[in-house]
């Protein structure tokens, strides 16, 4: 795949302080000065991740996906042309801006830009969180995932698969219709969700400890109206995380224990247990939408479907087995 993964991501916002807060003192960025009107944050040894830029004005966005050199962002810009898409060879400014070598910009059938780059940028300091929390998984993941509102999905999906080479993931049709493409080893970098109007829905971001996640949500939970969808586990990716609404109103999902997948041998399926396990109660849906996930989570809860918790090596203990009946499931699968 050209495309390695998802680099950084941008928001234009007026309220900076309330995001410093919010991004050092909930997720547990680390917060960079860049000036009166931009704010950046780093989450591991790149001296950016996420930026918040009070000049691009409210509600407008950018994401950067990551190629491996010159020779690939060449590639894909030729590709993009082919394909009738407008592409913009930015100056130098913008990439020093960027913390990248070089990078070039499109938009999306939904009006979204999209920046390519490759070179970003490593500081020369060690990454200092907003508060106590044990880091973020990202390297050759990328920063986490980024989910669209979109008013049809088809021609966004046609794009980022036909163009741009996402892998498609799997995809539900109720309660809402969503659809979820990779890039790399993370099950997505990247899901559409079809709510007839094009929009930002949430960014996500992964911790390494679940106590990250948990103390993050008792933050959260100090703050009214700051949780927009409750504790949960997913049933594709596996994840247990919150969303928690950003002072931009979309939202961050703080998560933890996502699933990596094989892109060469992956198979996309149809997910009919609905996206959550269990929790993750969508305070923004409708409550007719709220009452079909919930009875599908409780469907699921009856049905005994479970997914094993995805750990990386030190991340976990092994217990003896006390149990009979464990043992025996064990012992049979």
């Amino acid at each position: 795949m050209a495309l390695l993964g998802l680099g950084y991501a941008g928001f234009g916002a007026d309220n900076l302080e309330d995001w410093r807060q919010f991004g050092t003192g909930l997720v547990g960025l680390q917060a960079v000065e860049r000036g009166n009107s931009l704010l950046a944050f780093r989450m591991d040894d790149r001296k950016q991740r996420i930026v918040i830029d009070r000049a691009m004005g409210e509600g407008t966005r950018f994401f950067g996906w990551e190629v491996a050199d010159a020779a690939a962002l060449d590639a894909l810009a030729a590709r993009l042309e082919a394909a009738g898409v407008h592409v913009v060879a930015e100056p130098q400014t913008l990439a020093d801006a960027r913390r990248v070598r070089r990078l070039i910009s499109f938009h999306d059938p939904a009006g979204n830009r999209l920046e390519a780059f490759y070179g970003a940028e490593i500081d020369d300091t060690p990454f200092v969180p907003g508060r106590s929390i044990s880091g973020f998984r990202t390297g050759p993941l990328g920063l986490g995932h980024a989910v669209l509102t979109v008013e049809n999905i088809e021609p966004v999906m046609a794009f980022y698969v036909g163009v741009l080479g996402f892998g498609l993931s799997d995809y539900i049709s109720k309660p809402f219709r969503a659809y979820f493409f990779h890039v790399n080893a993370r099950h997505h970098s990247l899901a559409l969700i079809e709510t007839g109007k094009n929009g930002m829905h949430h960014l996500m971001v992964e911790l390494f400890s679940l106590d990250d996640v948990g103390q993050c949500y008792d933050i959260a939970q100090t703050e009214e109206g700051r949780v927009s969808v409750t504790l949960g586990r997913h049933t594709n990716d596996f994840m247990t995380s919150f969303y928690a609404r950003t002072p931009s109103s979309f939202m961050i999902e703080c998560g933890w224990g996502g699933r990596e997948i094989d892109p060469a041998t992956w198979q996309p399926v149809e997910m009919h247990d609905g996206p959550s396990l269990w929790g993750h109660e969508r305070v923004w849906l409708p409550p007719e939408d709220r009452a079909v996930a919930r009875e599908m989570r409780l469907r699921a809860a009856a049905s005994g479907l479970r997914a094993p918790v995805q750990v990386m090596e030190g991340n976990y203990k092994l217990m003896s087995g006390t149990c009979a009946w464990w043992d025996g499931v064990k012992q049979g699968s």
